[in-house]
């Protein structure tokens, strides 16, 4: 049967968002409307006739509005297959009347969740009546309508307009489609409140994993790849799928991943008085900390002029003027910050391809939560690399002392070196970063590429010499061997930042002696593959 024209519909909703206009419309096709509790009374109130549930069941609403739907002549309406002429005869025999239209929408459980509701009224906002009736609608969407998102109101009414007060069969599969994913969704929102909040399990025994799709993006990774960004169905931080942008072209999908690890790195300095990461290919290529935004921005770009050519730009704090016009001097794909002064949009108005994204606060980079991998056959899930070192988790090993300035910046660079892809290797001295050795299969090659791209800094600036010299170099897990650190005391290296752990550590310590070294262990790791 394809063209179903609609007698009886039942309406129970909590967001009321168009409803009258809904109600109105059925109306004029003289549809029967049925109704619950405060959405009979919206409609009666916009002067439609509406039955109340009980008068087609026969029993009140009861149990505080628990029991009231949940009867066999709402799902005998709903469920019965109308040219069966056993299900035909059933609904004759005990008075059921055929409802070809149902209109629900579900107890507001996430956002109940997400204004802190004591454990009594969150469970109260577990709807069972609705999704009942959305399953049994939709199962039977051969005859009936389902609508579950006030958003598809308007298209509904026109459907019936156009075909006389009557749903096509495709339109009714679409509706079905939709409505089962929202009650898959949302059993899902619950369950997950359930194990992760209720219960405190860190992995339950199923992940459920809820997301809206947001926008198709242009390709994937690569042109022959197809992409999309999703976005968390329940309560979520923001973070730079949520950042609002002002300007530019689409975001691709590469722009994503990399604003993301920009964004994320720049978090780690929410304190700072002003913080500038500079990212390629996921990689941060230059860091710098300073007493405004412009003097960062100068800094992180001087440690890697090249690389960050076509980058992504993280800053912590709003931009004014200055900044913004430095930045635009080279080409930059992405600039992203909490906010920027009208004098920095008319700066960057006048680059059009490039994307301004405004993030407001930035994400905790202490929030908890879970990370997901894809792999062939399943996913890897684990928590996030959330935990921070300070000055008191430091153990110094070598015979020297570090001193404050090398304090400082060994725990810069820790920082940064957690945001780089392992074997990572970080130089860094006064609040930069000097050299960046990310990705490779041996940490030796990464603190040579570290000091070279140093090298090749200093060459470009007009230096004297590379920021290595009396630097701070971190290494996001142990040096196996002595090799590694002996090419960071080549480079001018005085201190060092590593997690220690090494069968080999007293090898190591006696080479950072020998050299004159001050080294501190921080008894973690940070790979990031």
């Amino acid at each position: 049967m394809d063209q179903v024209k609609i007698a009886r519909a039942l309406l129970s909703v909590s967001d009321k968002t168009g409803l009258t206009e809904l109600g109105q419309a059925l109306a004029r096709h003289g549809v029967e409307l049925v109704s619950t509790g405060g959405t009979a009374k919206a409609l009666r109130d916009a002067g439609l006739q509406v039955s109340d549930i009980s008068d087609l069941t026969g029993f009140p609403e009861m149990m505080d509005g628990r029991v009231k739907t949940l009867h066999p002549k709402v799902h005998g309406g709903l469920l019965a297959v109308r040219d069966n002429e056993e299900h035909a005869s059933a609904m004759e025999a005990h008075g059921i009347g055929a409802i070809d239209l149902v209109v629900v929408n579900l107890y507001p459980f996430a956002q109940t969740v997400a204004k802190g509701a004591d454990r009594d009224e969150i469970i109260e906002n577990i709807d069972i009546g609705g999704p009942s009736m959305v399953r049994s609608a939709a199962k039977n969407h051969a005859f009936v309508a389902i609508v579950t998102d006030p958003g598809d109101y308007a298209e509904l009414i026109a459907a019936l307009d156009e075909n006389g007060g009557a749903t096509s069969l495709d339109f009714r599969k679409r509706l079905a489609a939709k409505a089962f994913a929202a009650t898959a969704a949302y059993d899902s929102m619950i369950a997950s409140w359930f194990a992760f909040a209720d219960q405190q399990q860190l992995f339950p025994d199923m992940l459920p994993v809820i997301m809206n799709r947001g926008e198709e993006l242009r390709y994937g990774e690569n042109p022959h790849q197809k992409a999309a960004l999703y976005l968390p169905a329940g309560p979520h931080s923001r973070g730079i799928a949520q950042a609002r942008q002002v300007q530019g072209k689409e975001l691709s999908y590469n722009n994503y991943n990399d604003a993301d690890a920009a964004l994320e790195l720049v978090s780690e300095f929410r304190d700072e008085d002003a913080a500038c990461v500079i990212v390629k290919h996921a990689n941060p290529c230059g860091v710098a900390v300073g007493s405004g935004l412009l003097e960062a921005y100068e800094a992180a770009f001087a440690c890697d002029t090249v690389s960050a050519f076509g980058g992504i730009i993280a800053v912590n704090r709003p931009l004014s003027r200055d900044a913004a016009e430095a930045m635009t001097q080279i080409f930059t794909e992405v600039v992203i910050a909490p906010d920027a002064d009208e004098d920095a949009l008319a700066v960057f108005a006048k680059k059009k391809n490039l994307r301004l994204l405004l993030t407001g606060d930035l994400p905790d980079p202490a929030r908890g939560g879970l990370t997901l991998k894809s792999i062939a056959g399943g996913y890897l899930v684990q928590s996030p690399d959330n935990r921070r070192i300070g000055r008191g988790d430091l153990k110094v090993v070598t015979k020297r002392q570090p001193t404050e300035r090398e304090l400082a910046d060994c725990l810069f660079a820790w920082t940064v070196a957690k945001h780089v892809k392992s074997n990572a290797i970080v130089y860094a001295r006064d609040g930069s970063t000097a050299g960046v050795g990310a990705g490779q299969m041996n940490r030796l090659e990464s603190a040579r590429i570290a000091a070279w791209k140093a090298k090749d800094a200093a060459e470009k600036a007009g230096w004297n010499e590379p920021r290595t010299i009396g630097s701070a170099v971190a290494s996001d897990a142990f040096f196996p061997f002595a090799d590694g650190l002996l090419a960071a005391v080549e480079a001018g290296a005085t201190a060092v930042i590593q997690p220690g752990g090494s069968i080999r550590d007293d090898e190591v310590i006696a080479a950072a002696d020998e050299a004159g070294l001050a080294m501190v262990f921080t008894g973690m790791r940070h790979f990031r593959h």
